[in-house]
């Protein structure tokens, strides 16, 4: 069984950082493609980067050059550093897979399988 478990959320002033930590159990994450999603009050969940078992990534318009996502094999983790946020950023942040190797990354939620419980992040101006 897959259980993906996030952490690092909270409330933050416009141009500040925060790290967002999804501990993977039951999968290595050598072995699956893993995603950063978003879902801001009344808006579709978003994609926001994503990561393939090889360690190549991808990045919404909107994220890029201010995000990054990572992983730590040992820990399990997957990683994504957010920089320099936006009011525009506040949303719950979920990480999500779709337990499967693929040269690509998907954008579509609909797509992935195992998902967490969700992080809230507030930027605030």
């Amino acid at each position: 069984q897959v259980r993906l478990v996030e952490s690092g959320g909270g409330l933050v002033q416009a141009g500040g950082s925060l790290r967002l930590s999804c501990v993977v159990s039951g999968r290595a994450l050598t072995a699956v493609n893993m995603a950063w999603f978003r879902q801001a009050p009344g808006k579709d969940r978003e994609f926001v980067a994503g990561l393939t078992w090889r360690a190549s990534t991808r990045y919404a318009d909107s994220v890029k050059g201010r995000f990054t996502i990572s992983r730590d094999n040992a820990r399990k983790t997957v990683l994504l550093q957010m920089n320099s946020l936006k009011d525009e950023d506040t949303a719950v942040y979920s990480c999500a897979t779709k337990d499967v190797r693929a040269v690509s990354i998907s954008r579509d939620p609909n797509e992935y399988v195992f998902w967490g419980q969700g992080t809230q992040v507030t930027v605030s101006s």
